[in-house]
């Protein structure tokens, strides 16, 4: 087969049907990139529309262009975007664009699921912003600190439509970040080792660890204060046990490594762009990579951070605010880094260089207040003042959106093919500094002088009025700025001249490709030497085209690519993909459904989008493995290998394993919540509370016990020769032991609205509940998947996936029995 016979063979395997209603149906990565990017930066468009009105209400003291109520929405809702609708989604949409180019692999680990991610995304802002054409916005600030988004201070739907829209928004970013989690650890170009990795990829890695462990706690305590507001389980209600500190402390451990899973992803947009720039490479690769890493641990050491003035002790405000601290030092090696890449090589100031000095300027002044306000007694003094605002927008802004304007502009030429003709992107940069600085230097100025944050209005007599309107105009300033930066982008997609490969000269992967990239980005797979395959290997580009690298022999009728051993980066198995569905937007459109019915209270909706998604699921997971064995595969190169269905560690099993990462910190955050109420809040322990009995906690562990071990029987048997058929149903039946004792706990419980103890024993007992149901659906369609043939010696694969949950229901069922017999323990 001829190359151009294989790329058209190629192309049509791939590519996503013609036309609109091929963005319903696509599961390609490319595809879907562009729709997260195009998405967020249509929220971004509204959000700074929104800091224009902030702006024009502050120009001017005892301003009326809006009243208390719209302005309260106004600032809510530009933070909510800007935080949740922006930032992260801008992340995911290039990382899902780009990670596999750069990674030398056709697709993400699991295409349909990024699908899903992005309609859930889709979706869920699009909630959030019809509660704001409604003028039902939430108001309560983007933090939602309750009593005053409780159901007695805050009657209305507004704070609802914050805590479901949100938590539906964040499926998507779970989502992507077991996505990429996977997909950077498994799915690389043979003899990509660890250490050969491009440094964006360490720093998604880092980042959506980084999500999976940090959006759990603000998931919980949105699905905590919504219960609250619509049942009357008290677990903010001091009155009945409960205790407002504990959603801040939910939200700020979500919060504060919220700000470096922004900055992580836009430093490695830097640490990939700056030494093309200075025609070098990166210095200190290691030393980037580690201090990354020590960042994304530092960070969750914060939160309390932004607690200060809420009646810490002396000993935490110390600890919190050294490690505040001392979040400076990674940081700082990661700066000293790039400036010593620049210092050894020889700097061209094209556009993006000039988005890069433009942060570099910013973020270290963002950085110096930063540790102004780590030091306690400053803390005090500004902490609730514009200065910690404009402090928040030198971070953000300067720390994200001037590193991602430098990556628009430098992968531009590889999302479009074009090279820019109009020069419009250097005028609009001035204007974008200058009008920043000028914005938020006033800011700060402002604040030291004590100006309120969050305020609608002020007096003449504060003073603060001519610094408030040079604000105002710099913040135009910078908004026409960024107008052009979109005027600029058009232009090149549509006027623009052809443009040749790789303009930059880089040495990265995703440069080896077509100008824009095919559906299937390599025709045949490179095998990597080093960080900078393009420049060591010469036509590289040429010889993929050629087929001349991995599954280059392969038949083009099926969408396939390789998975690798995580550490040396040598050929695993082989992956075959799904090809293009509508399930995706489906599912999303059912989940939407769920959230929507408990948004407007239609409870009796809310079972039956539970049923759909659960059909929806089981529809999924069918659809995937064979009936038959396949042996192994002839890649190229003389290796072989298994299909991953035939693997004990398939991608679903890595899948799993990261979700549940997720998961066990979402059932941390819960136990924290057990424990911090028990400690602080009044009222605990109870006069009354549920003692497991003997009986329940022998069902429990029991049950527990039986379907681990008899899951490790059924997959012993299938390995064999036999089916496994007996033991996944003793499985079954000890996970339905362990639901039963639950819901029989549950049932003879206190009534959850008496007190912050039942209601949080009601919500780890329903936990549990919900894991078990989940499990025994597993055991369940594992049992009919082996009845219908999809299993056998070699395809082996769903037995570890379902195992691994059962081991996880083990392990909170305990743990949730145990934390339920403290009081009597304590008595």
């Amino acid at each position: 087969m001829t190359a151009l016979r294989r790329h058209r063979a190629l192309d049509a395997t791939w590519s996503s049907r013609p036309g609109f209603r091929g963005w319903f149906s696509t599961v390609n990565h490319s595809d879907l990139g562009r729709m997260f990017l195009a998405t967020s930066f249509f929220f971004f468009l509204v959000g700074g529309i929104l800091a224009m009105l902030i702006r024009a209400q502050l120009a001017t003291a005892d301003s009326a262009f809006a009243g208390p109520e719209i302005y309260s929405q106004i600032f809510t809702m530009h933070g909510t975007i800007m935080m949740f609708l922006f930032a992260i989604p801008t992340f995911e949409g290039l990382a899902i664009y780009l990670l596999p180019k750069m990674l030398g692999t056709r697709d993400l680990a699991f295409p349909r699921l990024t699908a899903y991610g992005y309609w859930c995304y889709a979706f869920g802002g699009t909630m959030l912003l019809v509660s704001l054409l409604l003028g039902i916005a939430p108001d309560g600030g983007w933090f939602m600190y309750p009593p005053l988004t409780g159901a007695i201070y805050s009657p209305g739907i507004n704070t609802d439509f914050w805590l479901i829209g949100i938590t539906f928004v964040e499926i998507s970013a779970i989502c992507a970040a077991v996505e990429f989690t996977v997909s950077i650890l498994k799915y690389r170009a043979p003899g990509m080792s660890l250490d050969k990795m491009p440094i964006f990829a360490w720093y998604a890695l880092v980042t959506s660890l980084m999500i999976l462990t940090g959006f759990p706690p603000l998931i919980l305590g949105s699905i905590l204060l919504e219960v609250e507001r619509a049942f009357g389980l008290p677990f903010f209600q001091a009155d009945l046990g409960g205790d407002s500190l504990l959603w801040q402390h939910l939200f700020w451990l979500f919060g504060h490594p919220e700000v470096y899973i922004i900055f992580l992803p836009a430093a490695g947009v830097i640490s990939t762009i700056l030494p093309v720039m200075a025609r070098t490479t990166l210095l200190g690769y290691g030393w980037i990579v580690a201090s990354a890493v020590a960042l994304a641990f530092l960070s969750f050491g914060l939160w309390v951070h932004h607690m200060f003035t809420t009646g810490i002790p002396h000993m935490g405000l110390a600890f919190f605010s050294a490690a505040s601290t001392l979040v400076a030092v990674p940081t700082g090696v990661q700066v000293f880094a790039w400036i010593g890449t620049l210092w050894k090589g020889r700097p061209e100031l094209h556009l993006p260089m000039l988005h890069l000095l433009g942060f570099l300027f910013t973020f270290v002044i963002g950085g110096l207040t930063g540790v102004m306000v780590a030091v306690v007694p400053f803390d005090w003094q500004a902490h609730d003042t514009a200065f910690i605002t404009a402090h928040l927008h030198y971070v953000l802004f300067g720390g994200f959106v001037f590193p991602i304007l430098a990556g628009i502009y430098y992968w531009l030429p590889l999302f479009t093919g074009r090279t820019r003709f109009f020069k419009l992107g250097e005028m609009a940069f001035v204007l974008i500094f200058l009008g920043f600085h000028g914005t938020f230097l006033a800011m700060h100025w402002v604040g030291l002088m004590g100006q309120r944050r969050r305020i609608d209005t002020y007096d003449v007599e504060t003073g603060w009025s001519t610094i408030n309107l040079i604000s105002s105009v710099s913040s135009f300033i910078m908004a026409i700025g960024l107008a052009m930066v979109l005027v600029d982008i058009i232009l090149h997609v549509y006027v623009a001249l052809r443009g040749r490969r790789d303009p930059w000269k880089s040495g990265t992967l995703e440069w080896a490709m077509m100008a824009p990239p095919p559906a299937y980005n390599f025709a045949s797979l490179p095998r990597v030497t080093s960080r900078a395959p393009l420049p060591d290997i010469s036509g590289l580009a040429n010889r993929l085209a050629r087929g001349e690298g991995y599954l280059g022999n392969r038949p083009a009728v099926r969408r396939e690519t390789l998975a690798v051993d995580i550490s040396s980066g040598q050929p695993d198995y082989l992956v075959v993909y799904p090809g293009n569905t509508a399930l995706p937007i489906v599912f999303a459109a059912v989940t939407g459904l769920f959230f929507l019915s408990l948004l407007i209270k239609f409870y009796w909706l809310t079972p039956l989008a539970v049923l759909g998604m659960m059909v929806l699921a089981l529809v999924w997971v069918w659809r995937l493995g064979a009936r038959e064995d396949s042996g192994l595969q002839e890649i190229g190169h003389g290796d072989r290998v298994p299909m991953a269905g035939e693997t004990s560690r398939s991608p679903g099993w890595w899948g799993s394993a990261f979700l549940l990462v997720a998961n066990g910190t979402f059932f941390g955050s819960l136990l924290f919540g057990y424990a911090f109420l028990w400690t602080v809040a009044p009222g605990w322990p109870p006069s009354q509370w549920l003692e497991p009995s003997v009986a329940e906690t022998i069902a429990v562990t029991g049950g527990a016990l039986v379907a681990v071990g008899a899951m490790r029987i059924a997959a012993r048997h299938n390995r064999r020769g036999g089916r496994g058929l007996s033991s996944t149903v003793i499985a079954l039946m000890g996970t339905l032991a362990v639901a039963a004792a639950i819901a029989t706990m549950l049932h003879r419980m206190p009534s959850a609205g008496s007190h912050a103890y039942a209601a949080t024993l009601f919500v780890l007992g329903s936990y549990v509940l919900f894991h078990a149901i989940l499990c025994a659906l597993m055991q369940a369609n594992l049992f009919a998947r082996i009845v219908a043939g999809y299993t056998s010696p070699h395809r082996r694969a769903e037995f570890a996936i379902v195992a691994l949950w059962a081991d996880y229901l083990a392990v909170i069922a305990a743990i949730g029995v145990a934390a339920a017999q403290i009081p009597g323990m304590l008595a």
